[in-house]
């Protein structure tokens, strides 16, 4: 995931912010949070299957690892956060969807990327789906 992480960064750099900012029908948002142990600021490309009029959904599979993702237990211990999306950097504030909400949203997410049931398939961790709002 790091590699991966990596190489599109590498993307984005070297096209000066000209290519890589989608995958699929999906924007790439580049996700800052603090770091809920040492305090630093961290931050990684996620992409957002859901999104609009302020609001970018992600979703926390790791690939369908059975841990959470170390962005999202920062979210959590820290729910401010800001993203960048193509090249412009919002604030917004963080929180873990409901049952309700993610039972919603799921359809969703999948129809834009199916890999996503794969993920949750794969663990027995609920995959936790993170609502992002502008502030």
């Amino acid at each position: 995931m790091k590699l991966m992480n990596g190489v599109h960064r590498a993307v984005l750099t070297i096209s000066g912010g000209k290519l890589g900012w989608t995958l699929g029908r999906m924007p790439t948002v580049e996700l800052h949070t603090t770091g809920r142990v040492s305090g630093v600021q961290r931050s990684t490309l996620l992409t957002a299957p859901v999104h609009g009029r302020g609001r970018w959904v992600f979703v926390a599979s790791k690939g369908g690892d059975d841990r959470d993702p170390q962005w999202y237990r920062n979210l959590v211990a820290n729910p401010e956060a800001a993203i960048t999306v193509r090249g412009r950097t919002l604030k917004v504030h963080t929180r873990t969807a409901t049952a309700l909400e993610k039972a919603e949203l799921w359809p969703q997410i999948v129809a834009v990327n199916d890999r996503y049931a794969g993920y949750q398939r794969k663990t027995d961790r609920d995959i936790p789906v993170i609502i992002c709002e502008e502030r």
